[in-house]
């Protein structure tokens, strides 16, 4: 089942950006990555992402992350 996954994350300068992307595109299951409307959203949309696994590694790599929402998409 595929699931769009809503994270914040803490991201002050563009190389913090584009390495929110890099270790978001990494996670197994992601099919794509982008930024939100608002610059501090990461949007992944995947089949089977283990999310907290993927929180926790943008928490290590990046900086301050909360997951926003977490749904399916058909």
């Amino acid at each position: 089942m595929k699931q769009k996954i809503v994270m914040k994350v803490q991201m002050n300068c563009q190389k913090c950006q584009s390495k929110a992307l890099q270790v978001a595109a990494d996670a197994n299951g992601v099919s794509s990555v982008g930024l939100g409307a608002q610059k501090d959203k990461v949007e992944v949309i995947g089949d089977g992402v283990a999310v907290p696994k993927l929180v926790k590694s943008l928490r290590k790599k990046v900086g301050h992350t909360d997951l926003l929402t977490v749904e399916a998409v058909k």
